[in-house]
């Protein structure tokens, strides 16, 4: 069996590989990565790895040289609050991207497709989200991947291509991105107080999110692509319990032992992002059995052992006309 990842040396593509080849010993993992966000200090060294962006022409060769039998579209520019201000990007390495990683699979006759959307595509709907619920993306980052869940849905129909799409919900946990600036609240407090910065909060705090732990996720994440109720469904991963990010921020200091608050102007955003995860649990087997504190210690001993890279930002973005001013 084989089994590509494309962003294999990001957070959620490195964690699963490593949970594949622990647990599937008939697999070979092939991974894609530009490394754009990603380490290959990530990788698990059982993994077939191609540094390269998924627009390359060098990743059609990777799918016709290992024919793969499933595919996991992990990568993306998951920025969601930046995407307004770098358009042309964000369409271009996730609605492209993923169009591309389509074709590819209809022409090598992939088993399965499985891909990674966002809680993003919901947008302004009540809570909790319901994967019945019409998407309503407020960003250029959630209406990339909602364009991505229908290129997917019309590709099963004109061509036959099998899929399952995840919409995970705020995973966090070992080898996370701590170093981008744009997205991951909680690897950013990490981040910011391990560098002596105040932890950053936008608004009032009150708006309400709910978290995943990596550990939980993996398992059913694997199942999405194995079992035949999955076939050509959607499905949210994650996020039984929400919080506010004042309620958030509080556990995070308590686990860190410590740190100063900021409060920064408001960011355009949905109040309230939660989802529904009862078909998670009936599909995928999933248990939220890791609390957040639990996931922010094992998080956190994780973090202390890293190096200090420098965090990642852009050099120009393609919009500055209402850019928030702790991003200029």
């Amino acid at each position: 069996m084989r089994v590509l990842i494309t962003g294999v040396a990001g957070f959620l593509g490195s964690r699963l590989a490593d949970w594949i080849i622990e647990h599937i010993p008939d697999a070979e993992v092939i991974g894609i990565d530009n490394l754009s966000g990603g380490y290959k200090e990530n990788l698990h060294d059982l993994v077939e790895f191609f540094p390269v962006g998924i627009l390359d022409d060098k990743v059609s060769e990777v799918f016709s040289t290992y024919r793969p039998d499933y595919v996991f579209h992990l990568a993306a520019f998951a920025a969601e609050g930046l995407s307004p201000f770098v358009r042309s990007h964000n369409y271009r390495n996730n609605l492209e991207a993923t169009s591309k990683i389509v074709t590819e699979c209809i022409k090598n006759d992939v088993t399965r497709l499985i891909f990674s959307s966002t809680m993003g595509v919901y947008g302004d709907n009540p809570t909790p989200f319901y994967e019945s619920d019409q998407p309503n993306p407020i960003d250029p980052y959630g209406i990339a991947k909602y364009a991505c869940e229908l290129d997917i849905k019309a590709a099963g129909e004109h061509h036959g291509l099998d899929w399952c799409i995840i919409r995970p919900h705020n995973v966090y946990g070992i080898k996370q991105n701590i170093w981008d600036r744009y997205r991951n609240v909680l690897g950013i407090w990490m981040y910011q107080h391990v560098n002596g910065l105040p932890m950053t909060i936008y608004g009032d705090g009150e708006q309400t999110r709910a978290f995943s732990y990596i550990d939980d996720c993996l398992e059913p994440l694997w199942k999405s692509s194995q079992e035949s109720s999955c076939s050509k469904q959607i499905i949210n991963l994650g996020g039984t319990k929400y919080y506010s990010m004042n309620e958030a921020n509080e556990i995070i200091r308590e686990v860190m032992g410590g740190g100063t608050l900021s409060y920064k102007e408001k960011r355009y955003e949905v109040k309230n992002a939660y989802s529904s995860y009862q078909k998670s649990i009936d599909l995928l087997g999933y248990n939220d059995k890791t609390s957040l504190i639990d996931g922010l210690t094992t998080m956190w001993n994780w973090v202390k052992t890293q190096p200090n890279r420098v965090s990642k930002g852009f050099d120009q973005y393609e919009l500055d006309k209402g850019l928030y001013s702790f991003w200029k």
